[in-house]
C-alpha cells in the first residue's frame, strides 16, 4: 500500500510541477488570460479528440470490446448514482450557487487532469479504458449537467453528441471496429498531438489557479463541503461498488482514478454561458485542484490495494 501511494504521488507531484509552470507563467505575465482560451480550444477540438484515436490504435480482438461495452454501461450506473448523490447537497443556497455546486461535485477535470494521470500511473493501455469513462462523462455533462446548468431550455441533443470528446471517441472506435491502423505518417503526428495533451492541459490549469483568489477561496466553508463530495465521498464510494463487479485491476483503477479527479474545468464555462455564479464555480475548481495533490495518491493506492492486483506501474 505505501509502495503504490508514494508511486502515485510521485506522478501526481510530476503533473503539478508542470501545473507551477503555468502558474509561473500567469503571474509574471508572460502567458495572458488572452492566450489560455487559445490553448484550450487547441486541447479540446485538437489535442484530447486526437488522445481518443490514439488510444483506440490497439490491437482489435471482440474480448477488449466486450470490456469496452460493460465499463461503458458500469460508468453510465455510476454516473446516474453521482446525480443522486448530489441531490440533497446546497438545495439552501441560490439556485445560482446550487447549480454550480452540485454540477462541480459531481464531475471531475476527465480530460484535462484525468487522462495524463491515468496514463502516467497506469500506461498508455489504460487510456482505451480513460477514453471509454471520458465519453460517458462528455455524454452526461452535456445532458443532466447541462440540465443542472441551464435548465431544459439550455439542453441540447446535437450538442451532447457532436462534442470533440464524443466525436474522437466514435473516431477512434470506427477505426478499431473496422481494424483499420492509420498509415504511419498519420499515426505519428495524432501520436505526437496526443503527447501534448498531459504538458499544454496541466500549464493551462496552473495559469487558471494564479488568477484565482486564493484566500477568498479558502475562506468559503460551502467550497470544502464541495470539495468533500468530490474528492473523498464519489471516489469513496465509486471503489466500493465496483468492488464486488471482478474488474480486471487496470479497469478498475482507472475508474477510481478519474472518478477522484478535482472539479472539471467545463464548471465554469457552464456557468458564465447559463448565468450561473462564475464566482464559486472557478473558487470550487481552484480548491479540488489543489486538494487532489493529498487524495488523488490516496485513491490510486486504495484502487490498487482494493482491486484483485496491483495495476500500477
Amino acid at each position: 500500500m505505501l509502495s503504490n501511494l508514494l508511486l502515485v504521488a510521485s506522478q501526481v507531484g510530476t503533473l503539478f510541477l508542470m501545473v507551477a509552470v503555468g502558474y509561473v507563467l500567469a503571474k509574471r505575465k508572460k502567458l495572458t488570460s488572452g492566450a489560455v482560451p487559445q490553448i484550450t480550444f487547441l486541447l479540446l477540438y485538437v489535442v484530447v479528440p486526437c488522445v481518443m484515436v490514439d488510444a483506440l490504435q490497439t490491437e482489435y480482438s471482440p474480448a477488449l470490446l466486450r470490456e469496452m461495452g460493460f465499463a461503458a454501461v458500469v460508468v453510465a450506473l455510476s454516473y446516474l448514482a453521482y446525480a443522486l448523490i448530489i441531490l440533497p447537497f446546497f438545495r439552501r443556497r441560490p439556485e445560482g450557487t446550487r447549480a454550480a455546486l452540485q454540477f462541480g461535485s459531481m464531475y471531475g477535470n476527465t480530460g484535462f487532469m484525468g487522462l495524463p494521470l491515468v496514463r502516467a500511473v497506469l500506461g498508455e493501455q489504460a487510456l482505451v479504458y480513460a477514453t471509454v469513462v471520458f465519453v460517458v462523462f462528455n455524454l452526461f455533462s452535456w445532458t443532466h449537467g447541462v440540465l443542472i446548468m441551464g435548465g431544459r431550455k439550455g439542453f441540447s441533443p446535437k450538442t451532447a453528441l457532436l462534442n470533440p470528446g464524443v466525436l474522437g471517441a466514435i473516431a477512434g472506435l470506427l477505426l478499431f471496429l473496422g481494424k483499420i491502423r492509420l498509415p504511419g505518417l498519420v499515426g505519428n503526428a495524432v501520436g505526437f498531438l496526443a503527447d501534448v495533451n498531459t504538458p499544454l492541459a496541466m500549464v493551462v490549469i496552473g495559469a487558471q489557479m494564479a488568477w484565482a483568489d486564493l484566500p477568498a477561496t479558502f475562506r468559503n466553508p460551502l467550497l470544502y463541503e464541495g470539495a468533500i463530495l468530490k474528492l473523498a465521498v464519489i471516489p469513496l464510494i465509486t471503489a466500493l461498488a465496483m468492488l464486488p463487479l471482478g474488474l480486471n485491476p487496470m479497469l478498475y483503477s482507472t475508474i477510481v482514478i478519474l472518478s477522484a479527479a478535482p472539479t472539471a474545468g467545463v464548471t465554469s464555462m457552464f456557468a458564465v454561458r447559463f448565468g450561473r455564479d462564475t464566482e464559486s464555480s472557478a473558487q470550487m475548481v481552484t480548491l479540488t485542484t489543489l486538494l487532489s495533490i493529498v487524495t488523488l495518491p490516496i485513491f490510486g493506492a486504495l484502487a490498487a490495494a482494493l482491486g484483485s492486483g496491483s495495476a500500477l506501474r
